[in-house]
């Protein structure tokens, strides 16, 4: 996936194929963790919903930050200004999205109670 070149790391043609990759993996977790809200609604509903959802975001934010590590590098390694901004930006957006999972999500249990 890495190729070396003249001291530099480049990404190959397999990163279109691993951003791909990235968003399967982390549409398909959402649609599983989506699914499994019926199962758990019998017995407290609202702590398996906001303990789902925090899932849910933690791993949209996840896939952000993975997609920003993948632009991050493909800029480096075309030298591409460009793609180092947004992969920096996709980078910080993905781990304040997982800072708001963690935080942010429990307070909704409160909400109805």
């Amino acid at each position: 996936m890495f190729k070396k070149f003249a001291g530099k790391i480049t990404l190959g043609r397999n990163s279109k194929n691993l951003k791909k990759v990235v968003l399967m993996v982390t549409a398909a977790f959402v649609v599983m963790t989506y699914c499994t809200i019926p199962a758990f609604a019998a017995a407290g509903f609202m702590t398996n919903a906001v303990n789902t959802l925090k899932i849910v975001v933690g791993a949209i934010g996840a896939g952000l930050a993975v997609w920003g590590i993948v632009n991050l590098l493909e800029g480096y390694g075309n030298d591409n200004a460009g793609a180092k901004s947004q992969g920096i930006k996709q980078l910080m957006a993905g781990g304040g999205t997982i800072i708001l999972s963690q935080t942010l999500v429990p307070l909704l249990s409160g909400v109805f109670s």
